[in-house]
């Protein structure tokens, strides 16, 4: 099959009246009739969170949704298809109560909660729906595949929140970088315009921070009218209204839950809740985990990007409680039978790109802010969409080269991403949902957060928040899971970021 055409559902007039559609391709007929819903809760209902409830209500029946912000609880189950739903704040709360009636659960919370709440509902025989990146430490990633992996023959399903591997171009494009049309491969590139959050060393703030802060800002002023006590008194004004702003805040937001499995430290308004846990150790992966999740999704299904034996990292500094500004992190991937032994190259930040030569060799130009390029012998593949939407083959023209088209449900990639998951549920197949923990979201995930062990081990920056020296290389031993070099790095606690501890109240291993 060649270049196919979008196969998709056939939602004949009469059939979509009728309360059902009927599968391309012989498989089994996917049923909207309501005795036949799959019940649905929804763990994480704001910002993505709300994309996936609302898309999972598509295709189930919601009976649950959980929030650890109240405002966007409430604000969720004021919509139609949620007003039945019951409310929950603790994900814990709603499994055990509904977890025994539940077919899908969807995890749309802050990266360091995936894989508590997706471990609990799987364990419980429940399908999960779980966005990127998977898991925030490289153990929960390898522990959530084999969990998925024992529970399949409960039927069991799972998905990665990678919404690119429901797009017709990227399952073209994995076929036909396997079909060798590049000659032997060389080298990957990708780029990315994130943080578009803020990350960099010395951000934490807390009371007694801000009171510090203030009073030497107010002193700072050198107004020789203003005594000491007026200082102090200013500087009180201002903790205490700090003070009133953060109890408001908490009236809706549980802090207690949002932290989870993380460390205890202090609620600060804007600072973690909401999008910004992603420039902390504690929280989230940094703009490697966030966006490598989607952009490697052709290379290292196309590539064989597993199993890589080390990586090395430069960066702009950080203080091993955020994320630096930038980075650039080195992956080396053994031989294979199917490939020679090639790196990988990731470079974060807007304008933070490989080098220019590297592109003139294929007459790129106008390098895009986000980007891959595989290269090989023969010509490149350049992408400048983040999942893949569309590409280009350098130097070489495409060849016949078969694979799966999407089932299209007309409303776009995440929503068709989303139906993958209810059609594996119905059918008893896990394999149909393309980015499933087993044999993709799981080793994708381990990948990419071994660069998060280079980018640690390169914490000192160059000055005025230039990139710093090449740090410490981490030599991996992907099969067991360990530094192989550990002993000898001079940088601490690189292994805590391999298997987290979680507190009383979560389960880890089983």
């Amino acid at each position: 099959m060649s270049k196919p055409s979008r196969r998709g559902f056939l939602q004949a007039a009469s059939l979509a009246g009728a309360g059902y559609f009927v599968a391309a391709g012989g498989r089994r007929a996917w049923s909207t009739a309501a005795s036949e819903q799959l019940n649905v809760a929804c763990i994480g209902v704001g910002g993505k969170g709300g994309g996936d409830s609302d898309n999972a209500a598509l295709f189930g029946n919601v009976v649950a949704i959980c929030d650890v912000d109240r405002g966007r609880l409430e604000k969720k189950g004021s919509a139609e298809k949620f007003k039945d739903a019951e409310q929950f704040t603790d994900y814990r709360e709603l499994l055990a109560k509904h977890g025994k009636n539940l077919d899908i659960v969807t995890i749309s919370t802050p990266d360091h909660m995936h894989a508590p709440a997706t471990l609990d509902a799987m364990r419980m025989g429940i399908s999960c729906y779980t966005q990127k990146p998977l898991t925030r430490t490289i153990y929960e990633a390898r522990l959530l595949a084999t969990v998925a992996a024992d529970m399949a023959d409960r039927g069991v399903c799972t998905q990665m929140g990678n919404q690119g591997t429901a797009l017709d171009s990227s399952r073209e494009a994995i076929a036909q970088l396997r079909s060798g049309v590049l000659g032997p491969l060389r080298e990957v590139y990708a780029w990315s315009n994130r943080p578009v959050w803020a990350q960099g060393p010395g951000r934490r703030m807390n009371v007694r921070r801000y009171q510090t802060q203030a009073m030497q800002e107010v002193d700072e002023q050198e107004d020789p009218t203003v005594t000491a006590e007026e200082v102090a008194d200013v500087v009180a004004d201002l903790v205490q209204t700090k003070q009133r702003e953060i109890g408001k805040a908490l009236e809706q937001l549980d802090w207690r839950l949002w932290l989870g499995v993380a460390p205890p430290r202090e609620f600060w308004p804007g600072l973690y809740h909401s999008f910004q846990h992603r420039g902390w150790w504690d929280f989230g992966t940094g703009a490697l985990g966030d966006m490598a999740c989607h952009q490697l999704t052709v290379p290292f299904a196309a590539c064989g990007l597993r199993d890589p034996v080390s990586v090395v990292a430069r960066t702009t500094g950080h203080d091993f409680d955020s994320f630096p500004a930038s980075s650039i992190i080195k992956f080396e991937f053994p031989e294979t039978a199917e490939r020679p032994a090639i790196p990988f190259w990731w470079y974060d930040r807007k304008g933070n790109k490989p080098p220019a030569e590297v592109f003139a060799k294929w007459d790129i130009d106008d390098v895009s802010d986000s980007g891959v390029l595989i290269v090989g012998e023969k010509g490149a593949f350049y992408s400048t969409d983040d999942y893949c939407g569309k590409y280009e083959l350098k130097g070489v023209e495409k060849v016949e080269a078969d694979y799966e088209p999407v089932e299209d449900q007309g409303k776009g990639n995440d929503v068709n991403h989303m139906y993958e998951l209810f059609r594996a549920k119905q059918a008893g197949d896990p394999k149909l949902a393309v980015s499933n923990f087993i044999d993709r979201a799981g080793p994708l995930t381990e990948t990419i957060l071994l660069g998060n062990l280079a980018v640690w081990a390169a914490a000192t920056g160059g000055p005025d928040g230039s990139m710093g020296d090449w740090g410490e290389k981490v030599e991996w031993n992907a099969k067991d899971l360990v530094v192989t070099n550990l002993e000898s790095l001079k940088t601490p606690r690189v292994a805590d970021l391999i298997k987290p501890v979680y507190p009383s109240g979560y389960t880890l291993d089983g």
